[in-house]
């Protein structure tokens, strides 16, 4: 994957530069943004529910199923690690993303089920839901040196 560049313009409005493309993030206006983007935690949700569509589509095509579209509604809520039932590890807090998968076409009921599944894989997924480290490259730099 090549390199995403970020740069702030004015306020809390971030150029994310891709390729040839840019997307603009923003903050709420109530959250002292201009409103003229999405939030960077509406991408990454957006980002989420896009992985789901082009890898369950993918897969459907290469089977040949009949997958006419793919829908994905997500929405998202953080916990405090102490509040969430079914966490007991030493994190402060527990991200809770929902999503709602819609396959539409003559599907089978086994053929909706293992896209399901294969939704769980997309890449995204994966890498929310396994650990992810940032490396700072100053501090890497530094570390090398060291």
């Amino acid at each position: 994957m090549g390199k995403i560049t970020v740069k702030s313009e004015q306020g809390y409005r971030t150029a994310i530069n891709i390729r040839q493309h840019t997307v603009i993030a923003d903050e709420l206006i109530q959250d002292g943004g201009t409103d003229t983007g999405p939030t960077p935690m509406e991408i990454m949700l957006g980002t989420a529910g896009a992985c789901v569509v082009v890898t369950t589509k993918a897969y459907a095509q290469r089977k040949g199923w009949p997958l006419e579209n793919v829908s994905v509604e997500l929405d998202m809520e953080r916990f405090k690690a102490e509040d969430y039932p079914t966490y007991s590890g030493p994190a402060k807090y527990v991200n809770e993303i929902r999503e709602h998968i819609v396959f539409e076409g003559p599907l089978t009921d086994e053929q909706r089920e293992r896209l399901y599944a294969i939704a769980t894989k997309c890449p995204v997924h994966l890498t929310l839901e396994n650990p992810v480290f940032f490396v700072h490259m100053s501090d890497a730099i530094n570390a090398e040196r060291a």
